[in-house]
């Protein structure tokens, strides 16, 4: 017997093309592995020549997103239109229409996700995203299925392709922010306007998404910081190399003893670890859990190919009844879990490297301790590079702390910002050291 789930494919662009492909190159092989055929029944778009040229076809194109919306012979959506107004009415209209809803929607869920799932559960239907978070990893079933009995401890994740390429030339190159940001661009890995990723908003997205999921609590994205790499200076990233680090755009979640911490950075790495070797534009991300310790995930990102493997995934599961009991079952997901402490005051604990641009002169760098040991920050080393001498001229001061919580860090350095002698603001990164992992002792 083979059972068959007939989709709606809202959305063919490059996802959306890239999954239509897909369903119709690896439906024999779909049937034969788990005995259900995915049929493609529908795909709409405002604009379908993409769909056309892939070869879509012409009598499941549809401009009326309505009329396909209320068929009952769909089975399941797949919303791929993005933006977080018209994607979260499609999603809900189709859950209160009976059907099940796919995915890839990292800020719609970062934003919305807690009304979304409840009108899912709701509806007794299932809303399945593997693909929001990490193009074709499996970072969602990692949580709610392979780690299913763990506690999870710590999230550490590069999970924006662009922000990636873009440190990964730097630092091979020696080439500046503007220059690698251009050769992204013209090789197709960052947008025109690539606003949302080197900010670091989109890295914040999915680790909203990875941590309602993988802490079971409700995450509150406005209180996420947010640093992209677009004000990230040469120099830094130079230093880093070093002092032994590669730098790194991560997104982090961590459990704290006041709750649940967050933030999107760039960071120190330090070159030992696996996250310091992921190049290019993949994506990789680093889970610490008890009591199965460090397990990491690696792989491409984003892009058509990456992205529909992870749709179809969530398909499959879904035709083969695999993933409903997960879904209407499980008690972690945010509608059905409590406000958790977030990034309460001094929940962030860690060592950092500061750099001010200081002036050359006899006390300097005396006070630049001082305004330090004034917060109870110690510093673990000073590095300042030989300057050639004269009056007012400037340097780097590279100071490296020892473990500090980050209000009393940021107190410090807005001291020293304020010094007549320091020319502009600190740049301050956080260096990652790797968790204690957590295990089974027998």
């Amino acid at each position: 017997m083979v059972s068959t789930i007939r989709v709606a494919l809202i959305g063919c662009g490059t996802v959306g093309g890239a999954t239509a492909l897909h369903i119709s190159n690896n439906a024999p092989l779909i049937r034969d592995r788990y005995g259900v055929e995915i049929r493609l029944s529908a795909v709409v778009d405002k604009h379908l020549a993409h769909a056309r040229e892939i070869g879509v076809p012409e009598e499941i194109l549809s401009c009326d997103l309505d009329s396909v919306l209320s068929r009952d012979d769909i089975d399941v959506v797949v919303e791929l239109v993005g933006g977080i107004t018209v994607a979260r009415e499609i999603i809900l209209r189709a859950l209160r229409s009976g059907k099940h809803v796919v995915t890839a929607n990292k800020a719609l869920l970062a934003h919305h996700g807690e009304g979304l799932y409840e009108a899912a559960h709701e509806a007794q239907r299932v809303l399945a995203f593997e693909a929001s978070c990490g193009g074709g990893i499996p970072l969602i079933r990692a949580f709610y299925d392979g780690l299913a009995g763990n506690r999870v401890d710590a999230i550490y994740g590069i999970v924006n392709g662009t922000c990636n390429y873009i440190l990964t030339e730097m630092i091979r190159r020696s080439i500046s922010y503007d220059e690698a940001l251009g050769e992204a661009q013209a090789h197709g890995l960052a947008e025109a306007d690539p606003a949302l990723d080197v900010s670091g908003h989109d890295s914040a997205h999915k680790i909203a998404v990875l941590a309602a999921i993988a802490f079971g609590v409700r995450i509150a994205y406005e209180r996420i910081p947010v640093e992209g790499i677009d004000s990230l200076d040469l120099l830094d990233v130079s230093w880093a190399t070093r002092l032994g680090y590669v730098t790194k755009l991560l997104a982090i979640a961590e459990r704290t003893a006041a709750g649940i911490a967050l933030r999107v950075a760039p960071c120190f790495v330090h070159a030992d670890h696996p996250l310091a070797w992921v190049s290019g534009p993949f994506n990789a991300v680093s889970v610490y859990s008890y009591p199965t310790g460090h397990t990491m995930y690696y792989g491409r990102g984003a892009g058509g190919s990456a992205t529909s493997g992870a749709i179809v995934a969530d398909l499959v599961s879904v035709a083969t009844g695999a993933y409903e009991p997960y879904f209407s079952g499980g008690r972690f997901w945010p509608d059905r879990t409590g406000r958790v402490a977030q990034n309460t005051p001094g929940s962030i604990v860690g060592r950092y490297y500061v750099r001010a641009l200081a002036q050359d002169r006899p006390g300097v760098l005396a006070e630049i301790a001082n305004r330090f040991a004034a917060h109870g920050i110690s510093i673990a080393s000073v590095h300042q590079d030989e300057m050639p001498e004269g009056e007012g001229n400037l340097a780097p001061v590279i100071v490296v702390t020892h473990a500090a919580g980050e209000d009393d860090l940021r107190s410090a350095v807005a001291e020293i910002d304020a010094m007549p002698q320091v020319s502009s603001a600190c740049a301050v990164i956080a260096i990652i050291d790797e968790p204690v992992e957590q295990l089974i002792e027998c």
